[in-house]
């Protein structure tokens, strides 16, 4: 493979680089396209203690992810209009070591602010059918979608949506130490007839929607009919609904408190054949970290700790471990984890693929080696995830973005340069 101004221009199995030329040889290391990750929540400005773009794209860099697709809510301002995105933009400008791009967000109120985002430059919009957990980023309700989507049709741009409805949610009951007490209080019907109600809207709107963090595969069926009819839909699940399961999260064990909650073991085997079957699409982290008190873990208790779960630096390492053991190929993984997402947020024209003319952004993974995750090899903020002390197979030795070297075996040897990407006027 060789690059130049950041772009990839040859790949040939045996070729003869320019006498200039830097070589690097990886030896028997896969050579993967750079990771995008389209759901993460990186909270700067506003609550840069939870997460920001240093800590963020550091630790996407040391996970193999070259590109990151911001969530617009849980900073301050939420990215709900052009002057909040501006605010978004020059907190991000200087601190990536990644590239970036932003998602805007479709709120009770903000209709008329949905073009104006758009032609502003965001690749999509975020909404939630619950109460997100903040205050400045509102649900729809059905009158609400009915409001934006047509909107967000207008555009071509995806509607990505929390899919969950509230009338289905109930507080925890019993002790709020047990999960399985958590666990029913967000059954899989309040995912199922959300997902019931965006298709029956997707029909008569025909707008783009992207279905975030699938956990149940109750509404595989009809997620599956609806894009056999030609609906515009697409789904996304995480890591940790691929890697843990119900049955082994203890109680008070609130780092592995997320919403939609992580289900029984027979969801996860349904999640990762409906990937390898084409009706999920991709995966994407739904990084949401927090600081260590909001957790809670001194009492346990899932009622009250925040929901969000933590592994961007993790996640192709995580997905890896369970997906050799089901013989399932690293290419598989590079279009679910690389190359659908570029094509979700429409960046798949320069990233999330290898090809000549594509940004040279490239991950180098050791499928071999296996290690037990620490704090040190998180890199985000605050050092807190379901995954530490777990054991892994494979790991991640150096990223490139846009051919430069920007992490190599627990060292960020550049500076950030990560910047704006496929921002579009509509």
């Amino acid at each position: 493979m060789i690059v130049e101004d950041g772009r990839i221009v040859e790949i040939a199995a045996h070729s003869t680089p320019p006498s200039e030329a830097l070589l690097k040889d990886f030896g028997d290391d896969f050579v993967l396209p750079g990771l995008v990750d389209t759901h993460i929540h990186i909270n700067e400005p506003g609550r840069t203690d939870w997460e920001g773009f240093e800590t963020a794209t550091r630790a996407a860099a040391a996970g193999g992810y070259t590109c990151l697709v911001d969530m617009p809510l849980n900073s301050i301002p939420a990215t709900t209009n052009v002057n909040a995105l501006e605010e978004k933009r020059a907190a991000a400008k200087g601190e990536a070591m990644v590239d970036y791009a932003f998602w805007g967000g479709a709120v009770e109120g903000n209709a008329a602010d949905l073009k104006c985002l758009a032609g502003a430059g965001v690749l999509g919009f975020k909404a939630f059918l619950v109460p997100s957990g903040v205050g400045e980023f509102t649900m729809l309700d059905e009158r609400g979608l009915r409001e934006a989507l047509p909107l967000v049709a207008s555009t071509g741009l995806p509607l990505l949506v929390h899919a969950e409805l509230p009338h289905a949610i109930h507080p925890v009951t019993g002790n709020p130490r047990q999960y399985v007490n958590y666990l029913h209080s967000r059954p899989d019907e309040a995912e199922l007839q959300a997902i019931r109600l965006m298709i029956e809207l997707v029909r008569e709107y025909r707008c783009r929607v992207h279905i975030v963090h699938l956990a149940t595969s109750h509404a595989l069926s009809e997620l599956r009919q609806a894009r056999i009819e030609g609906l515009p839909i697409t789904v996304e699940t995480c890591p940790h609904y691929l890697y843990f399961s119900a049955e082994s999260i203890p109680d008070g064990a609130t780092q592995f408190k997320c919403a939609p909650p992580i289900r029984a073991a027979f969801h996860r085997q349904l999640l990762w054949q409906a990937l390898r079957d084409g009706d999920i699409d991709m995966i994407a982290t739904d990084h949401s970290p927090c600081p260590l008190e909001l957790k809670q873990l001194p009492t346990g208790n899932f009622q009250t700790a925040w929901g969000g779960i933590a592994s961007v630096s993790l996640a192709l390492a995580a997905i890896w471990t369970k997906a050799r053991l089901a013989e399932i190929s690293i290419s598989e993984i590079a279009k679910w984890m690389g190359e659908q997402p570029a094509l979700l947020s429409g960046l798949s024209d320069r990233k999330g693929r290898i090809a000549v003319g594509m940004d040279a952004d490239i991950t180098i993974f050791d499928p071999d080696r296996a290690w037990h995750v620490t704090e040190s090899q998180l890199y985000f903020r605050n050092k807190i995830s379901p995954y530490l002390g777990e054991r892994l197979t494979g790991q991640v030795r150096a990223t490139f973005v846009r051919g430069q070297i920007v992490y190599e075996n627990g060292r960020f040897p550049a500076t950030p340069a990560g910047r704006e990407c496929g921002a579009r006027r509509v």
